[in-house]
């Protein structure tokens, strides 16, 4: 918490505006009242008490519980990535160069090495770059650089992500034919028709998930403003290595975070197109960074970073309780499924205030008026 005194409100309320704190009172000081967040930013504690993101701190949606437990992560075999008789697309004979996405430049792995890609039936559809430490080091700095995406109005963010939609459309085809090799035709046509409407529906979040005023007893307005978290990573599902990247990646970049992602490691070949799509949807670079290699690996290193400001993961419940351990140390935000199922097909489940809230934390500014 922080307080501002100044006989311009003008220079008050922007020097609020830029502090890095949960609660900033202009001209006054330690006042509270219960329908009023408090809380602080990072190692101030960043948990909120009061307020209707106070209440949010206690409630989880209500399908959540009943979910089933996802099961323990593992390399996917082969015969159980396609459902039996369903066919599987072919793909072209030259292989496909695929590299890491970091500061918006396709940069080859520090380690030089890749590892195998299969598809359903067992052939090789390519090789994937085997990103390390060193990698993950190179993301993060390159996503605190592109902070500036926070700085835009929230207006230009929706225009880039609806842009990202039409690019991602005129690409279906293409995409959900590569995707096939993997999932299936019929899942790989789902995932890119349902990705196509997720990106479409968090550009209209984008400038709609806004902040309140608050009326407390006082002769005072309290400004709750949703302000990004700032560089979060992002663990992506196995499941749906298409759907389940973008449903994480969308609500974070809409409300002004950077990113660093560890895509599906069952199939993180689709991140190439994904990189050639932010390239040409006038996306800043460093705003979406991709790291691809053997996920347990990578989920460390990023929860660690003392740098990264919270850590999405959505894998199994060994891996989110890792997370939330090694992020102890750095009072990282972490946000996971707890091991559970989630239907990423659902937008009940796999879109909306749920993932918002989580990428934005409240700043609430004390404004005094009257004599």
């Amino acid at each position: 918490a922080a307080s501002v005194w100044s006989e311009n409100i003008n220079v008050a309320l922007h020097v609020a505006s830029q502090m890095k704190a949960g609660v900033v009172w202009v001209n006054s000081t330690n006042l509270f009242d219960a329908a009023c967040g408090f809380g602080g930013y990072r190692e101030s504690g960043y948990g909120r008490e009061g307020g209707r993101e106070g209440l949010l701190e206690y409630l989880e949606p209500a399908w959540f519980k009943q979910a089933a437990a996802l099961p323990k992560s593992s390399a996917p075999a082969a015969s159980q990535v396609a459902e039996e008789g369903e066919s599987v697309a072919s793909g072209p004979g030259i292989d496909r160069t695929v590299k890491l996405y970091i500061g918006g430049k396709q940069t080859r792995p520090d380690s030089g090495y890749s590892f195998p890609i299969h598809a359903s039936d067992g052939t090789l559809l390519g090789e994937a770059p085997l990103g390390n430490r060193k990698d993950i080091r190179n993301a993060v700095e390159a996503a605190r650089k592109a902070e500036g995406w926070a700085k835009a109005t929230a207006h230009n963010r929706a225009q880039v992500l609806y842009y990202v939609g039409e690019n991602l459309s005129q690409r279906a085809d293409e995409i959900s034919a590569r995707l096939a090799r993997v999932v299936g035709e019929k899942q790989a046509a789902r995932e890119v028709a349902q990705s196509i409407e997720r990106v479409f529906s968090y550009a209209a979040w984008a400038d709609k998930f806004d902040g309140a005023v608050h009326n407390p007893p006082f002769r005072n307005v309290s400004i709750a403003m949703n302000e990004p978290v700032g560089a979060i990573g992002i663990v992506s599902p196995a499941e749906v290595p298409l759907l389940g990247f973008l449903s994480l990646v969308l609500p974070a970049i809409a409300m002004g975070n950077t990113v660093v992602a560890i895509p599906s490691e069952r199939y993180p070949l689709i991140t190439s197109d994904l990189y050639q799509l932010f390239d040409t949807s006038d996306l800043p670079a460093g705003v979406v960074n991709i790291v691809t290699g053997r996920a347990a690996e990578l989920t460390k290193v990023v929860a660690e970073h003392d740098d990264v400001d919270a850590i999405w993961s959505f894998t199994d419940e060994g891996s989110a309780a890792q997370v939330k351990l090694l992020s102890i140390g750095n009072l990282k935000q972490v946000f996971t499924n707890e091991g559970r199922v989630i239907d990423w097909f659902n937008n009940d489940q796999a879109e909306g205030r749920w993932f918002l809230q989580h990428a934005v934390q409240v700043k609430n500014i004390w404004v005094p008026y009257g004599e």
